[in-house]
């Protein structure tokens, strides 16, 4: 478990050079990781849509009802943006829990903190990943959340494959997505589940709700991480 959470952030910069590699510039440390075999979407805006709509529809609520989050809970926002989740996460976990928000933006970052420090929540901490590495302590999470955003990985392989050990025992990732092409800010369930699978998760809980317009899936650790050369790209090329 993470030793103690508070208002900070964490720069974890390390060097990421990019390589070329076919036509295309892949992270150096992506390289021992099969290359995604499908289209990914362009990165959207960091607000996914108004927090009063999303709260009309009882979004938040409904995902974190669904994924067991309960007070006391550690969990991690990956793709956190302007903190919708984060905010609610952090209410719904209390002071005895703990919230670590994480996204690769910069500038969301700087503006997620600012408004963790004017709404005083002292139960969360932000963190800057990388595209193929969310960054996250071993053994740490109970639940950790990928919300509108998974279809966005690059590097889904190393992505998913640094991220499993982050769980604690008995942890999942829950991801929020819509039944979509990849490069139309979505991601079909069966390669999703097939992309989970190949990073040593299997599938433990999905529905679809069309109520908020796409879908609920939960993972948890296969307990067999396959070593990076073994893992074989799913095929998909962003099409239904």
């Amino acid at each position: 478990m993470i030793s103690r959470i508070s208002l900070y952030v964490l720069l974890a910069l390390s060097a990421c050079k990019p390589v070329e590699h076919g036509n295309s510039s892949r992270p150096e440390t992506a390289l021992e990781f099969p290359k995604a075999s499908r289209a990914v979407s362009a990165v959207a805006g960091t607000q996914f849509s108004t927090e009063t709509a999303r709260d009309e529809a009882g979004e938040a609520e409904m995902v974190m009802d669904w994924a067991g989050i309960e007070e006391g809970a550690t969990v991690a926002d990956i793709g956190a943006g302007e903190g919708y989740y984060t905010v609610r996460l952090a209410k719904r976990v209390g002071l005895k829990g703990r919230v670590l928000a994480q996204d690769i933006n910069r500038d969301a970052l700087r503006r997620l903190g600012e408004r963790v420090s004017r709404e005083r929540f002292d139960n969360v901490a932000i963190a800057e990943g990388a595209i193929d590495d969310p960054r996250l302590p071993a053994g740490s999470f109970d639940r950790i959340f990928l919300v509108h955003m998974y279809h966005e990985v690059t590097e889904p392989y190393a992505f998913l494959w640094r991220l499993e050990p982050a769980l604690a025992k008995g942890g999942q990732v829950i991801v929020v997505d819509r039944d979509r092409p990849t490069n139309q800010h979505g991601i079909p369930p069966k390669l999703l589940f097939c992309e989970f699978e190949a990073a040593g998760f299997h599938l433990k809980g999905f529905s679809e709700r069309l109520d908020v317009g796409g879908y609920f899936a939960r993972f948890e650790s296969s307990g067999q991480r396959p070593e990076p050369s073994k893992i074989k790209a799913c095929q998909g090329t962003g099409q239904k």
